[in-house]
C-alpha cells in the first residue's frame, strides 16, 4: 500500500475529547470522511502530556500503531470530536 502524501493538506481541524471537551490536537486532515487515524507527521500542535490519553480526564482516545509503514494514532470510535 502507498504511504500518505508528504505534502500535508491545507485544511486544519481541532480534535477534542468527547468526554470532557479538552483540546487534544490541531491536525492537518485530508478528505471529507470521519477521523479514523491521525498520522503523527500531520499533527501541528499536540496538547496531550501522555500519548493517546486525554490530559484532563485521563481517558484513552487512541492506540499507537503503524499504518502503511507510517507512525499513527488509531482513533477509538466515539472518543473524539472534530471541529
Amino acid at each position: 500500500m502507498a504511504k500518505p502524501n508528504k505534502k500535508a493538506p491545507a485544511k486544519s481541524v481541532n480534535i477534542y475529547c468527547s468526554k470532557c471537551q479538552q483540546k487534544l490536537f490541531k491536525y492537518k486532515k485530508g478528505g471529507k470522511g470521519a477521523l479514523v487515524k491521525c498520522f503523527k507527521e500531520r499533527i501541528v500542535e499536540d496538547y496531550t502530556a501522555k500519548p493517546c490519553f486525554c490530559p484532563n480526564c485521563e481517558s484513552e482516545f487512541a492506540r499507537d500503531t503503524l499504518v502503511r509503514g507510517t507512525p499513527a494514532y488509531k482513533i477509538i470510535g466515539g472518543k473524539v470530536r472534530v471541529k
